[in-house]
């Protein structure tokens, strides 16, 4: 059994930083992607970043320049650093790992981004 657990999200001001936290537990595949998703109210689940195990990384269009995805290989963990956060950032974010057919999520933090 796999388990994700995040940490981190919270309440920020637009112009600020926060940073989440994904440690994966269980039988994991040595080849595998991390990475963030986010939901807005009323939207569908989207990409935000992504990273494989080797350190190719992938970004949604909005947040390039502004977020990074990093992991750590040996703690099983992945990180979002989110600067210069937006109101449109606002949304649950969720935590991913993948590899063949198989796909895990975290529990979701919220992000919210205030004006």
């Amino acid at each position: 059994q796999v388990q994700l657990v995040e940490s981190g999200g919270g309440n920020v001001q637009a112009g600020g930083s926060l940073r989440l936290s994904c440690a994966a537990s269980g039988s994991i595949f040595s080849m595998n992607v991390m990475g963030w998703y986010r939901q807005a109210p009323g939207k569908q689940r989207e990409l935000v970043a992504s990273s494989t195990k080797g350190g190719h990384t992938n970004y949604a269009d909005s947040v390039k320049g502004r977020f990074t995805i990093s992991r750590e290989n040996a703690l099983n963990t992945v990180y979002l650093q989110m600067n210069s956060l937006k109101p449109g950032d606002t949304a649950v974010y969720y935590c991913y790992l993948g590899w063949s057919s198989h796909s895990y999520w975290g529990q979701g933090s919220q992000v919210t981004v205030s004006s």
